[in-house]
């Protein structure tokens, strides 16, 4: 189940969208939300001794309690076992830190991104915190009305390196009752005949220890040209709520797109991700 929810606050409209969904996900799970804001004080500040420095410390602090304050006041949050948090952190990927300290069991954010899937999440500190972070991360990109997780998609290749985070996912699913099918892009450069494909989806799951059926057979092998507009044209066909991704956390989403994204993600780019760390 989902229990509690982190969200970074940075004031933008994108971490209201982000705060939105959580909000949504809040209310249908009962769940807790924890609004996170760092501060990212520079040291210089913190560490004068005098007592103008001690002044300039609380007068940052304060100031940011009171945007806070403000920004968390919606009506969308009442009803909410809301917690806040005011942390100097000044590293995206420290976030993991404090999901773990609340216990929480989903990062839910907002991203700048705008041009097609991979600026959504490389060299950000979206992709920062993907990186580093043990539990899932929800990622955002525009206002939301009524998110709903009922048909997801995970994107995978059936590579052994995949197999933690395919099984995080599929536990973390099926405690909340999603359907989580499961997209195998077969493409020219990489091509698989329907046996090989099979045959390595089949090694995938044993190694999993995912033996009931459902599991074996909950593959579509989807044919596209590049891996991404593969599984965004399937999801869009599956009207999937959202894309599930894994990802190494030695070098974030980079290594799981192409250099040259296809102009039509740019199109599929505000849809909901997901992603799980190896």
């Amino acid at each position: 189940m989902i229990n509690t929810i982190l969200v970074p606050i940075d004031f933008s409209e994108h971490s209201e969208y982000a705060l939105h969904t959580a909000a949504i996900l809040a209310k249908k799970y009962s769940a807790k939300i924890v609004a996170l804001h760092m501060m990212g004080i520079s040291e210089a500040v913190l560490n004068k001794s005098n007592s103008q420095g001690a002044l300039e410390g609380i007068f940052h602090v304060k100031l940011a309690e009171k945007q806070f304050e403000d920004f968390l006041n919606k009506e969308y949050l009442k009803d909410i076992n809301l917690q806040t948090t005011v942390i100097n952190h000044t590293h995206f990927d420290e976030i993991d830190g404090v999901a773990k300290d609340f216990d929480a069991n989903l990062i839910i954010m907002g991203s700048h991104g705008s041009s097609g899937v991979k600026e959504v999440f490389v060299g950000s500190n979206t992709e920062k915190v993907v990186r580093t972070s043990e539990i899932p991360v929800l990622v955002v990109k525009q206002p939301v009305h009524d998110f709903k997780m009922r048909k997801v998609v995970f994107a995978c290749d059936f590579n052994l390196d995949f197999i933690e985070p395919f099984k995080k996912a599929w536990g973390f699913f099926k405690k909340i009752d999603v359907d989580m099918q499961i997209v195998y892009v077969n493409m020219p450069d990489q091509f698989l005949s329907t046996q090989e494909m099979k045959s390595k989806a089949f090694k995938f799951f044993v190694h999993a220890g995912i033996n009931d059926v459902e599991g074996h057979h909950n593959v579509i092998y989807y044919n596209d040209y590049k891996l991404e507009n593969g599984i965004f044209n399937f999801s869009k066909a599956f009207y999937a709520d959202l894309v599930v991704i894994p990802t190494h956390g030695r070098s974030g989403l980079s290594h799981f797109f192409s250099e040259n994204i296809g102009e039509s993600l740019v199109n599929h780019g505000s849809m909901p991700m997901m992603t799980f760390k190896v």
